[in-house]
């Protein structure tokens, strides 16, 4: 190996490297689409180029048609008028007009052919440009959530690191001592309220207002007055029946014995 190849080989490394340090994938992909959307308008531009050819020789394969017809019908009047010499004058030009017809057709036919090839290249381009793209834009989502992985990592990274974890921890345990501490307070306050005698009291003030509310209420006719208990009926008096003239005579006969 000479030593200028051996020296381009070495330039390239060096350069390809430094080229390939500097090219930020995310910016290539987004000019990659950009460049595939731009070709579509210059796409559209030749196939309408195509098409306007193909209208062009349909017109010419039109005009020339006519021309034949006329061409015939002149020819069969100036035979009709015994006029052999126009007729032949006609019979020339009709055989250059045909010719030219047949080689416009044939144009026609290489052109519509060319047209319908320009279309199928067209859709063939546009899905494979979509395809591109949208495989273009996943990658650069994936790039993306790979970035934010990444700076969570960095993030983890440093409360290991500089000591975070441990700062944070110590906070946290701080903060959970205080707590506690506020709690046997209020553990120890509540402990010295009569507790019950304030229930009793609330209890009281209650039935107080329930008592109040239904005043206001018997006021404004929404309740009727409780019946008061009806007073006991007295016991009937027993009468003693007079007793029978017989049943007399016994009784007194009795106490006499008695």
């Amino acid at each position: 190996m000479s030593l200028w190849v051996r020296f381009k080989r070495w330039v390239r490394s060096l350069f390809g490297g430094a080229i390939a340090a500097l090219e930020d994938p995310r910016l290539i992909l987004e000019q990659n689409i950009r460049e595939l959307n731009d070709q579509v308008p210059k796409m559209n531009e030749n196939i309408a180029t195509v098409k306007a050819n193909v209208l062009l020789l349909q017109k010419e394969v039109r005009r020339n048609e006519q021309e034949v017809g006329q061409l015939v019908a002149r020819i069969k009047a100036a035979i009709q008028a015994g006029r052999d010499d126009i007729a032949q004058q006609y019979a020339v030009q009709l055989e250059r007009t045909r010719e030219t017809l047949a080689r416009t057709k044939e144009q026609l036919q290489y052109a519509e052919a060319a047209y319908e090839k320009a279309l199928q290249v067209k859709q063939a381009f546009l899905r494979e440009k979509e395809r591109k793209i949208q495989e273009a834009k996943e990658a650069l989502r994936a790039h993306e959530r790979a970035k934010w992985q990444a700076k969570v990592a960095d993030a983890l990274e440093q409360f290991e690191v500089g000591g975070l974890d441990q700062t944070h921890e110590e906070m946290i345990q701080r903060l959970r001592e205080e707590t506690a501490r506020s709690e046997a307070r209020l553990e120890l306050a509540l402990d010295s309220v009569d507790l019950e005698a304030l229930k009793i009291e609330k209890d009281a003030e209650a039935l107080r207002a329930a008592e109040l509310v239904r005043q206001f209420k018997l006021e404004m006719g929404l309740l009727e007055p409780e019946p008061r208990p009806a007073l006991e009926a007295p016991a009937p008096e027993k009468t003693v029946e007079p007793a029978r003239e017989g049943e007399e005579t016994k009784t007194i006969g009795r106490q006499r014995t008695r």
